[in-house]
Protein backbone atom coordinates (compact mmCIF):
# COMPACT_ATOMS: atom_id res chain seq x y z
CA UNK A 1 0.00 0.00 0.00
CA UNK A 2 1.90 3.34 -1.23
CA UNK A 3 1.50 6.58 0.66
CA UNK A 4 -1.45 7.71 -0.95
CA UNK A 5 -3.53 4.59 -0.24
CA UNK A 6 -2.64 4.84 3.79
CA UNK A 7 -3.58 8.58 3.93
CA UNK A 8 -7.16 7.54 3.26
CA UNK A 9 -7.96 4.92 5.75
CA UNK A 10 -9.45 6.51 8.96
CA UNK A 11 -7.08 6.61 12.14
CA UNK A 12 -7.43 3.19 14.28
CA UNK A 13 -6.28 0.83 16.40
CA UNK A 14 -3.20 0.20 14.40
CA UNK A 15 -2.76 3.97 12.44
CA UNK A 16 -2.36 7.27 13.60
CA UNK A 17 -1.17 10.69 11.87
CA UNK A 18 0.50 13.31 13.38
CA UNK A 19 1.67 17.08 10.98
CA UNK A 20 4.75 17.13 13.58
CA UNK A 21 6.40 15.22 16.07
CA UNK A 22 4.10 14.96 19.12
CA UNK A 23 5.32 15.54 22.43
CA UNK A 24 7.38 13.39 24.59
CA UNK A 25 4.92 11.79 26.52
CA UNK A 26 2.28 11.46 23.64
CA UNK A 27 4.48 10.04 21.80
CA UNK A 28 5.56 7.75 23.80
CA UNK A 29 2.24 6.49 24.96
CA UNK A 30 1.02 5.64 21.00
CA UNK A 31 4.30 3.42 20.98
CA UNK A 32 3.27 1.77 24.14
CA UNK A 33 -0.29 1.60 23.08
CA UNK A 34 0.91 -0.24 19.90
CA UNK A 35 3.73 -2.64 21.27
CA UNK A 36 0.98 -3.59 24.31
CA UNK A 37 -1.44 -4.53 21.43
CA UNK A 38 -1.64 -5.24 17.83
CA UNK A 39 0.85 -3.45 16.69
CA UNK A 40 0.76 0.18 14.61
CA UNK A 41 1.86 2.64 12.77
CA UNK A 42 2.36 6.42 13.12
CA UNK A 43 2.77 8.77 10.01
CA UNK A 44 4.23 12.38 11.25
CA UNK A 45 3.75 14.56 8.21
CA UNK A 46 0.07 13.83 7.53
CA UNK A 47 -2.60 16.12 8.83
CA UNK A 48 -5.44 14.49 10.09
CA UNK A 49 -8.24 17.08 9.66
CA UNK A 50 -8.54 17.72 6.80
CA UNK A 51 -6.12 14.67 5.98
CA UNK A 52 -3.64 15.47 3.71
CA UNK A 53 0.28 15.50 3.00
CA UNK A 54 1.87 18.21 5.18
CA UNK A 55 5.17 17.19 4.99
CA UNK A 56 8.39 17.60 7.11
CA UNK A 57 11.36 19.93 6.42
CA UNK A 58 13.85 17.48 4.54
CA UNK A 59 17.06 19.06 6.43
CA UNK A 60 15.49 18.36 9.29
CA UNK A 61 14.54 14.51 9.22
CA UNK A 62 17.62 12.84 10.59
CA UNK A 63 17.44 15.11 13.90
CA UNK A 64 13.59 14.22 14.18
CA UNK A 65 14.38 10.50 13.53
CA UNK A 66 17.36 10.60 16.04
CA UNK A 67 14.97 12.57 18.92
CA UNK A 68 12.19 10.07 17.75
CA UNK A 69 14.22 6.89 18.93
CA UNK A 70 15.43 8.90 21.56
CA UNK A 71 12.59 9.52 23.38
CA UNK A 72 11.41 6.06 22.82
CA UNK A 73 14.68 4.65 24.25
CA UNK A 74 14.31 7.19 27.48
CA UNK A 75 10.88 6.91 28.04
CA UNK A 76 9.40 3.32 27.13
CA UNK A 77 9.87 0.03 29.17
CA UNK A 78 10.84 -2.59 28.38
CA UNK A 79 12.68 -2.00 25.19
CA UNK A 80 10.23 -1.08 21.87
CA UNK A 81 12.65 -1.52 18.53
CA UNK A 82 10.23 0.63 16.04
CA UNK A 83 10.89 0.44 12.82
CA UNK A 84 11.50 4.07 11.70
CA UNK A 85 11.65 4.72 7.48
CA UNK A 86 11.46 7.93 5.45
CA UNK A 87 9.12 8.18 3.21
CA UNK A 88 8.22 11.28 -0.12
CA UNK A 89 5.48 12.21 -1.85
CA UNK A 90 5.48 14.93 -4.44
CA UNK A 91 8.46 16.11 -2.66
CA UNK A 92 7.02 16.41 0.84
CA UNK A 93 8.80 14.25 3.45
CA UNK A 94 7.36 11.76 6.08
CA UNK A 95 8.24 9.52 8.56
CA UNK A 96 6.57 6.52 9.41
CA UNK A 97 7.26 4.67 12.78
CA UNK A 98 6.05 0.72 12.71
CA UNK A 99 5.65 -0.52 15.62
CA UNK A 100 5.19 -4.48 16.20
CA UNK A 101 3.00 -6.54 19.04
CA UNK A 102 5.17 -6.42 22.26
CA UNK A 103 6.41 -10.19 23.34
CA UNK A 104 6.81 -9.00 26.90
CA UNK A 105 4.02 -6.71 27.88
CA UNK A 106 2.55 -4.84 29.57
CA UNK A 107 4.84 -2.12 28.29
CA UNK A 108 4.48 1.46 30.52
CA UNK A 109 5.70 4.42 30.93
CA UNK A 110 9.57 4.47 33.02
CA UNK A 111 8.84 7.22 35.22
CA UNK A 112 5.18 5.94 36.13
CA UNK A 113 5.80 2.85 36.43
CA UNK A 114 3.38 -0.07 35.22
CA UNK A 115 0.49 0.96 37.62
CA UNK A 116 0.25 4.11 36.40
CA UNK A 117 2.04 4.22 33.26
CA UNK A 118 0.47 1.07 30.98
CA UNK A 119 -1.39 2.45 28.09
CA UNK A 120 -3.23 0.64 25.22
CA UNK A 121 -5.56 1.65 22.20
CA UNK A 122 -9.12 1.55 22.41
CA UNK A 123 -10.00 2.93 18.77
CA UNK A 124 -7.84 5.92 17.73
CA UNK A 125 -7.38 6.53 20.76
CA UNK A 126 -4.61 5.79 23.85
CA UNK A 127 -6.05 4.71 27.45
CA UNK A 128 -4.17 4.04 30.42
CA UNK A 129 -4.74 0.84 31.38
CA UNK A 130 -6.49 -0.50 34.62
CA UNK A 131 -5.42 -3.07 37.13
CA UNK A 132 -8.04 -5.42 35.70
CA UNK A 133 -6.08 -4.61 31.73
CA UNK A 134 -2.51 -5.11 33.42
CA UNK A 135 -3.46 -8.11 34.81
CA UNK A 136 -4.49 -9.49 31.12
CA UNK A 137 -1.26 -8.35 28.99
CA UNK A 138 0.91 -10.00 32.63
CA UNK A 139 -0.81 -13.48 31.35
CA UNK A 140 -0.75 -12.57 27.64
CA UNK A 141 3.10 -12.41 28.22
CA UNK A 142 3.27 -15.96 30.08
CA UNK A 143 0.71 -17.50 27.63
CA UNK A 144 -2.11 -18.30 29.73
CA UNK A 145 -5.34 -17.42 29.51
CA UNK A 146 -8.06 -16.01 32.31
CA UNK A 147 -10.19 -19.08 32.07
CA UNK A 148 -7.42 -21.31 33.30
CA UNK A 149 -6.88 -19.50 36.61
CA UNK A 150 -7.98 -21.61 39.48
CA UNK A 151 -10.89 -20.84 42.11
CA UNK A 152 -9.65 -21.91 45.65
CA UNK A 153 -13.51 -21.05 46.84
CA UNK A 154 -14.65 -24.44 46.67
CA UNK A 155 -13.63 -27.30 45.76
CA UNK A 156 -13.96 -29.31 42.35
CA UNK A 157 -16.16 -32.05 43.62
CA UNK A 158 -18.37 -29.61 45.17
CA UNK A 159 -19.23 -27.65 42.45
CA UNK A 160 -22.74 -28.05 40.53
CA UNK A 161 -22.18 -29.46 36.76
CA UNK A 162 -24.89 -31.31 36.58
CA UNK A 163 -26.25 -29.33 33.14
CA UNK A 164 -22.60 -29.32 31.63
CA UNK A 165 -22.59 -33.19 32.40
CA UNK A 166 -25.84 -33.71 30.20
CA UNK A 167 -24.47 -31.32 27.99
CA UNK A 168 -21.35 -32.66 26.85
CA UNK A 169 -23.03 -35.83 27.09
CA UNK A 170 -25.29 -35.40 24.23
CA UNK A 171 -22.83 -33.67 22.17
CA UNK A 172 -20.18 -36.20 22.66
CA UNK A 173 -21.69 -38.95 23.77
CA UNK A 174 -18.68 -39.31 26.43
CA UNK A 175 -18.76 -39.08 30.41
CA UNK A 176 -17.62 -35.83 31.45
CA UNK A 177 -15.54 -37.95 34.23
CA UNK A 178 -13.18 -36.92 36.87
CA UNK A 179 -10.24 -37.76 34.46
CA UNK A 180 -11.96 -36.14 31.18
CA UNK A 181 -11.80 -32.91 33.65
CA UNK A 182 -8.12 -33.13 34.33
CA UNK A 183 -7.32 -33.98 30.68
CA UNK A 184 -9.58 -30.93 29.55
CA UNK A 185 -7.34 -29.11 32.01
CA UNK A 186 -11.12 -28.03 33.94
CA UNK A 187 -9.75 -29.27 37.25
CA UNK A 188 -6.05 -28.61 39.23
CA UNK A 189 -5.08 -30.31 41.66
CA UNK A 190 -3.09 -27.96 44.83
CA UNK A 191 -1.60 -29.32 48.13
CA UNK A 192 -3.52 -33.21 47.48
CA UNK A 193 -7.48 -31.17 46.59
CA UNK A 194 -8.47 -30.20 43.32
CA UNK A 195 -10.16 -27.26 42.69
CA UNK A 196 -12.01 -25.57 39.26
CA UNK A 197 -10.22 -23.24 36.99
CA UNK A 198 -12.47 -20.36 35.82
CA UNK A 199 -13.70 -22.13 32.74
CA UNK A 200 -14.96 -24.80 34.91
CA UNK A 201 -17.01 -22.53 37.48
CA UNK A 202 -18.48 -20.60 34.13
CA UNK A 203 -19.79 -23.75 32.92
CA UNK A 204 -20.87 -24.88 35.89
CA UNK A 205 -24.62 -24.11 37.23
CA UNK A 206 -23.35 -23.27 40.96
CA UNK A 207 -24.32 -20.50 42.66
CA UNK A 208 -20.60 -19.48 43.11
CA UNK A 209 -20.75 -18.85 39.19
CA UNK A 210 -23.56 -15.88 40.04
CA UNK A 211 -21.60 -14.47 42.79
CA UNK A 212 -18.41 -14.38 40.77
CA UNK A 213 -19.69 -13.59 37.33
CA UNK A 214 -22.86 -12.35 37.40
CA UNK A 215 -22.04 -10.16 34.50
CA UNK A 216 -21.25 -13.24 32.50
CA UNK A 217 -24.33 -13.38 30.61
CA UNK A 218 -26.82 -12.53 27.48
CA UNK A 219 -28.78 -9.88 27.13
CA UNK A 220 -31.52 -10.08 23.96
CA UNK A 221 -33.69 -7.51 22.69
CA UNK A 222 -35.79 -6.78 19.82
CA UNK A 223 -36.22 -2.58 19.79
CA UNK A 224 -38.93 -1.34 17.68
CA UNK A 225 -37.69 0.70 14.57
CA UNK A 226 -34.15 1.21 14.11
CA UNK A 227 -33.26 2.79 17.77
CA UNK A 228 -32.81 1.36 21.09
CA UNK A 229 -35.72 3.52 22.78
CA UNK A 230 -38.43 1.62 22.68
CA UNK A 231 -38.27 -2.51 23.70
CA UNK A 232 -41.07 -5.21 21.94
CA UNK A 233 -39.11 -8.06 23.36
CA UNK A 234 -36.13 -8.97 25.61
CA UNK A 235 -34.69 -11.63 27.59
CA UNK A 236 -31.60 -11.84 30.34
CA UNK A 237 -29.87 -15.16 29.56
CA UNK A 238 -28.22 -16.19 32.78
CA UNK A 239 -27.46 -19.45 32.28
CA UNK A 240 -24.13 -21.52 31.78
CA UNK A 241 -22.18 -19.95 29.06
CA UNK A 242 -22.60 -23.60 27.39
CA UNK A 243 -26.14 -22.84 26.90
CA UNK A 244 -26.13 -19.71 26.43
CA UNK A 245 -25.60 -19.45 22.73
CA UNK A 246 -28.68 -21.68 21.53
CA UNK A 247 -31.07 -19.34 23.71
CA UNK A 248 -29.72 -15.88 22.11
CA UNK A 249 -29.65 -17.53 18.71
CA UNK A 250 -33.60 -18.99 19.80
CA UNK A 251 -34.40 -15.54 20.54
CA UNK A 252 -33.24 -13.93 17.13
CA UNK A 253 -35.28 -16.38 15.47
CA UNK A 254 -38.65 -15.30 16.78
CA UNK A 255 -37.93 -11.85 15.69
CA UNK A 256 -37.08 -12.64 11.88
CA UNK A 257 -38.90 -13.38 9.44
CA UNK A 258 -38.79 -16.58 6.85
CA UNK A 259 -40.44 -16.50 3.58
CA UNK A 260 -40.34 -18.40 0.47
CA UNK A 261 -38.01 -18.86 -2.42
CA UNK A 262 -38.44 -20.39 -5.75
CA UNK A 263 -35.27 -22.60 -6.52
CA UNK A 264 -35.29 -23.95 -10.12
CA UNK A 265 -38.91 -26.42 -9.72
CA UNK A 266 -38.78 -26.37 -6.14
CA UNK A 267 -40.23 -23.39 -3.58
CA UNK A 268 -37.82 -23.43 -0.44
CA UNK A 269 -38.07 -21.65 2.82
CA UNK A 270 -35.43 -18.86 3.67
CA UNK A 271 -34.73 -16.85 6.68
CA UNK A 272 -34.16 -12.87 6.01
CA UNK A 273 -30.97 -13.27 7.18
CA UNK A 274 -28.00 -15.86 7.47
CA UNK A 275 -29.07 -17.23 10.31
CA UNK A 276 -26.07 -19.80 10.09
CA UNK A 277 -23.67 -17.06 10.47
CA UNK A 278 -25.73 -15.13 13.02
CA UNK A 279 -25.28 -18.06 15.45
CA UNK A 280 -21.63 -18.68 14.69
CA UNK A 281 -21.38 -15.08 15.74
CA UNK A 282 -23.34 -15.56 18.67
CA UNK A 283 -20.62 -18.61 19.74
CA UNK A 284 -17.63 -16.68 18.64
CA UNK A 285 -19.24 -14.08 20.97
CA UNK A 286 -19.65 -16.17 23.97
CA UNK A 287 -16.50 -18.35 23.33
CA UNK A 288 -13.96 -15.45 22.84
CA UNK A 289 -15.20 -12.25 25.10
CA UNK A 290 -13.14 -11.28 27.61
CA UNK A 291 -14.47 -12.79 30.89
CA UNK A 292 -12.26 -10.73 32.96
CA UNK A 293 -13.69 -7.24 31.80
CA UNK A 294 -16.35 -7.01 35.24
CA UNK A 295 -19.88 -5.22 34.67
CA UNK A 296 -19.81 -6.17 30.83
CA UNK A 297 -22.19 -8.74 29.11
CA UNK A 298 -22.73 -10.14 25.43
CA UNK A 299 -25.71 -7.96 23.88
CA UNK A 300 -28.03 -9.56 20.64
CA UNK A 301 -30.07 -7.03 19.57
CA UNK A 302 -32.42 -6.97 16.63
CA UNK A 303 -33.73 -3.93 15.19
CA UNK A 304 -35.55 -3.42 11.87
CA UNK A 305 -32.51 -2.65 9.53
CA UNK A 306 -30.39 -5.40 11.84
CA UNK A 307 -29.16 -7.62 14.39
CA UNK A 308 -26.11 -6.03 16.27
CA UNK A 309 -23.82 -8.46 18.50
CA UNK A 310 -21.51 -7.18 21.34
CA UNK A 311 -19.11 -8.84 22.85
CA UNK A 312 -16.71 -7.39 26.23
CA UNK A 313 -12.93 -7.50 24.89
CA UNK A 314 -11.48 -6.14 21.90
CA UNK A 315 -10.56 -8.26 18.61
CA UNK A 316 -7.39 -10.28 19.63
CA UNK A 317 -4.69 -8.75 18.09
CA UNK A 318 -3.86 -11.64 15.46
CA UNK A 319 -7.61 -11.84 13.88
CA UNK A 320 -8.41 -9.67 10.80
CA UNK A 321 -12.09 -9.49 9.69
CA UNK A 322 -10.85 -7.78 6.31
CA UNK A 323 -9.83 -11.43 5.58
CA UNK A 324 -12.15 -13.22 6.49
CA UNK A 325 -12.23 -16.12 4.27
CA UNK A 326 -8.40 -16.88 5.48
CA UNK A 327 -8.16 -19.43 8.14
CA UNK A 328 -7.73 -17.21 11.51
CA UNK A 329 -7.91 -18.60 15.34
CA UNK A 330 -6.50 -16.97 18.42
CA UNK A 331 -8.77 -18.50 21.56
CA UNK A 332 -8.81 -15.76 24.22
CA UNK A 333 -10.16 -18.20 26.22
CA UNK A 334 -8.10 -21.38 26.31
CA UNK A 335 -9.93 -23.82 28.31
CA UNK A 336 -13.36 -22.48 27.08
CA UNK A 337 -12.17 -22.91 23.50
CA UNK A 338 -12.02 -26.66 23.19
CA UNK A 339 -14.49 -27.65 25.52
CA UNK A 340 -17.03 -25.60 22.32
CA UNK A 341 -14.86 -27.39 19.54
CA UNK A 342 -15.39 -30.66 21.68
CA UNK A 343 -19.11 -29.78 21.78
CA UNK A 344 -19.18 -29.11 18.16
CA UNK A 345 -20.21 -25.80 18.50
CA UNK A 346 -17.00 -24.08 17.25
CA UNK A 347 -14.22 -25.05 15.22
CA UNK A 348 -11.54 -23.94 16.92
CA UNK A 349 -9.02 -24.15 13.61
CA UNK A 350 -10.50 -20.64 12.27
CA UNK A 351 -13.47 -22.35 9.86
CA UNK A 352 -15.79 -20.00 12.18
CA UNK A 353 -14.97 -16.87 9.80
CA UNK A 354 -14.73 -18.58 7.05
CA UNK A 355 -17.92 -20.12 7.67
CA UNK A 356 -19.67 -16.49 7.86
CA UNK A 357 -18.42 -15.40 4.90
CA UNK A 358 -19.66 -17.82 2.74
CA UNK A 359 -22.89 -17.96 4.03
CA UNK A 360 -22.89 -14.13 3.34
CA UNK A 361 -22.55 -14.76 -0.37
CA UNK A 362 -25.50 -16.18 -0.31
CA UNK A 363 -27.08 -12.98 0.77
CA UNK A 364 -26.13 -9.88 -1.17
CA UNK A 365 -28.55 -7.64 0.68
CA UNK A 366 -27.12 -8.22 3.83
CA UNK A 367 -24.11 -6.48 4.57
CA UNK A 368 -21.63 -7.36 7.53
CA UNK A 369 -19.93 -4.91 9.77
CA UNK A 370 -17.76 -4.42 12.39
CA UNK A 371 -16.27 -2.34 14.97
CA UNK A 372 -14.21 -2.10 18.16
CA UNK A 373 -16.83 -0.05 20.88
CA UNK A 374 -14.88 1.26 23.65
CA UNK A 375 -13.36 -1.98 25.11
CA UNK A 376 -16.27 -4.27 22.99
CA UNK A 377 -15.96 -5.56 19.75
CA UNK A 378 -19.53 -5.58 17.49
CA UNK A 379 -20.54 -7.33 14.50
CA UNK A 380 -23.71 -6.10 12.47
CA UNK A 381 -25.42 -7.92 9.72
CA UNK A 382 -26.99 -4.97 8.18
CA UNK A 383 -30.02 -5.41 5.93
CA UNK A 384 -29.71 -3.10 2.43
CA UNK A 385 -32.71 -3.59 1.37
CA UNK A 386 -34.47 -1.94 4.09
CA UNK A 387 -31.42 0.56 4.47
CA UNK A 388 -31.95 1.67 0.49
CA UNK A 389 -36.04 1.97 1.09
CA UNK A 390 -35.29 4.46 3.68
CA UNK A 391 -32.80 6.53 2.02
CA UNK A 392 -35.22 6.02 -1.10
CA UNK A 393 -38.07 7.14 1.00
CA UNK A 394 -36.04 9.99 2.31
CA UNK A 395 -35.22 11.21 -1.23
CA UNK A 396 -39.30 10.87 -2.52
CA UNK A 397 -40.09 13.21 0.74
CA UNK A 398 -37.48 15.95 -0.40
CA UNK A 399 -38.42 15.38 -4.41
CA UNK A 400 -42.20 16.10 -2.87
CA UNK A 401 -40.85 18.97 -1.24
CA UNK A 402 -39.07 19.92 -4.10
CA UNK A 403 -42.65 19.92 -6.56
CA UNK A 404 -44.71 21.10 -3.74
CA UNK A 405 -42.94 24.26 -4.10
CA UNK A 406 -42.30 24.35 -7.50
CA UNK A 407 -46.05 23.66 -8.17
CA UNK A 408 -46.87 27.46 -7.82
CA UNK A 409 -44.38 28.47 -10.22
CA UNK A 410 -44.93 25.84 -12.77
CA UNK A 411 -48.44 26.61 -12.98
CA UNK A 412 -47.43 30.92 -12.89
CA UNK A 413 -45.12 30.03 -15.70
CA UNK A 414 -47.80 27.99 -17.72
CA UNK A 415 -49.67 30.95 -17.44
CA UNK A 416 -47.25 33.63 -18.47
CA UNK A 417 -46.37 31.74 -21.47
CA UNK A 418 -50.65 31.12 -22.29
CA UNK A 419 -50.88 35.44 -22.36
CA UNK A 420 -47.90 36.33 -23.71
CA UNK A 421 -49.61 34.03 -27.06
CA UNK A 422 -52.71 36.03 -25.99
CA UNK A 423 -54.35 33.02 -24.80
CA UNK A 424 -58.13 33.46 -24.41
CA UNK A 425 -59.54 31.22 -21.15
CA UNK A 426 -60.64 28.61 -23.04
CA UNK A 427 -57.43 28.39 -24.42
CA UNK A 428 -56.08 28.14 -21.11
CA UNK A 429 -57.83 25.62 -19.59
CA UNK A 430 -56.87 24.02 -23.40
CA UNK A 431 -53.23 23.96 -22.86
CA UNK A 432 -53.72 23.33 -18.51
CA UNK A 433 -55.40 20.36 -19.68
CA UNK A 434 -52.89 19.23 -22.39
CA UNK A 435 -50.17 19.44 -19.81
CA UNK A 436 -51.53 17.01 -17.34
CA UNK A 437 -53.02 14.71 -20.29
CA UNK A 438 -49.54 14.10 -21.87
CA UNK A 439 -48.16 13.32 -18.15
CA UNK A 440 -51.57 10.94 -18.24
CA UNK A 441 -51.02 9.22 -21.31
CA UNK A 442 -46.78 8.81 -20.68
CA UNK A 443 -47.61 6.82 -17.63
CA UNK A 444 -49.36 4.27 -19.69
CA UNK A 445 -46.57 3.63 -21.84
CA UNK A 446 -44.09 5.72 -24.07
CA UNK A 447 -45.16 7.67 -27.25
CA UNK A 448 -43.93 9.38 -30.05
CA UNK A 449 -44.76 13.43 -29.94
CA UNK A 450 -47.31 12.31 -32.98
CA UNK A 451 -49.17 9.50 -30.92
CA UNK A 452 -49.47 12.09 -28.06
CA UNK A 453 -51.17 14.42 -30.21
CA UNK A 454 -53.46 11.88 -31.57
CA UNK A 455 -54.22 10.52 -27.99
CA UNK A 456 -55.11 14.47 -26.93
CA UNK A 457 -57.91 14.52 -30.16
CA UNK A 458 -55.25 17.07 -32.13
CA UNK A 459 -55.33 16.58 -35.90
CA UNK A 460 -51.68 17.38 -36.08
CA UNK A 461 -48.73 18.74 -33.52
CA UNK A 462 -50.02 21.92 -32.86
CA UNK A 463 -47.68 24.80 -31.54
CA UNK A 464 -49.27 24.32 -28.11
CA UNK A 465 -47.87 20.24 -28.44
CA UNK A 466 -44.59 21.66 -29.37
CA UNK A 467 -44.51 24.00 -26.18
CA UNK A 468 -46.05 21.86 -23.63
CA UNK A 469 -43.16 19.36 -24.75
CA UNK A 470 -40.61 21.66 -24.17
CA UNK A 471 -42.08 22.89 -20.83
CA UNK A 472 -42.19 19.41 -19.61
CA UNK A 473 -38.72 18.30 -20.88
CA UNK A 474 -37.18 21.29 -18.57
CA UNK A 475 -39.12 21.19 -15.53
CA UNK A 476 -37.50 17.25 -16.03
CA UNK A 477 -40.94 15.80 -15.58
CA UNK A 478 -40.63 13.89 -19.03
CA UNK A 479 -37.82 12.63 -20.93
CA UNK A 480 -36.65 11.27 -24.11
CA UNK A 481 -36.02 8.10 -25.43
CA UNK A 482 -33.02 8.80 -27.02
CA UNK A 483 -31.84 11.87 -25.53
CA UNK A 484 -28.54 11.64 -27.34
CA UNK A 485 -30.40 12.26 -31.18
CA UNK A 486 -33.41 14.97 -30.25
CA UNK A 487 -34.65 14.88 -33.85
CA UNK A 488 -34.27 11.11 -34.34
CA UNK A 489 -37.24 9.70 -36.42
CA UNK A 490 -38.41 6.94 -33.97
CA UNK A 491 -37.40 9.31 -31.17
CA UNK A 492 -40.51 9.05 -28.17
CA UNK A 493 -41.02 10.44 -24.58
CA UNK A 494 -41.60 8.56 -21.23
CA UNK A 495 -42.70 10.42 -17.70
CA UNK A 496 -39.86 10.58 -15.05
CA UNK A 497 -40.29 9.33 -11.50
CA UNK A 498 -40.12 13.30 -10.99
CA UNK A 499 -43.10 13.49 -12.92
CA UNK A 500 -45.18 10.55 -11.52
CA UNK A 501 -44.99 12.59 -8.22
CA UNK A 502 -45.76 15.52 -9.91
CA UNK A 503 -49.01 14.04 -10.85
CA UNK A 504 -49.60 12.10 -6.96
CA UNK A 505 -49.51 16.02 -6.00
CA UNK A 506 -52.41 17.07 -8.83
CA UNK A 507 -54.33 14.14 -7.40
CA UNK A 508 -54.67 12.69 -10.81
CA UNK A 509 -54.77 8.98 -11.98
CA UNK A 510 -54.07 7.34 -15.21
CA UNK A 511 -57.28 5.27 -16.39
Amino acid sequence: MNIKDVIMQPEGRRLEFKATLPERSDLAKTIIAFANDAGGELYIGVKNNPREISGLPEDDLFATEEQISNIIFDRCYPAILPDITFLSDEDKHIIRVKVYRGSMPPYHLKDKGKLRGTYIRVGSTNRQADETIIAELERRKRNISFDSELVMDKPANELNIKSLREVFKEKTDENLEVHVLRKLELVKEVQGKEYPTIALVLLSDDALRQSMFHFAKVECARFKGISSEEFIDQKSITSNIATQAEEAYNFVLRHINKGATVEGVYTVSRWEYPVKAIREAIRNAIVHRDYSLTGKDVKVAVYDDMIEITSPGLLPPSIDYAVMESRQSDARNKLIAPIFKRMGMIDQWGNGLKLIAEELKAYPQIALQWKEVGLSFQVQFVRLDFVEGQELGQKQQELRADLGAEQQDFWADLRAEQQDFGADLEAEQKMTTLYQGILLQLQKSEMSKQELATASSLEKISGYMNRTVKKLLIQNLIERTIPETPNHPAQKFRITNRGKMFLELLNLKSD
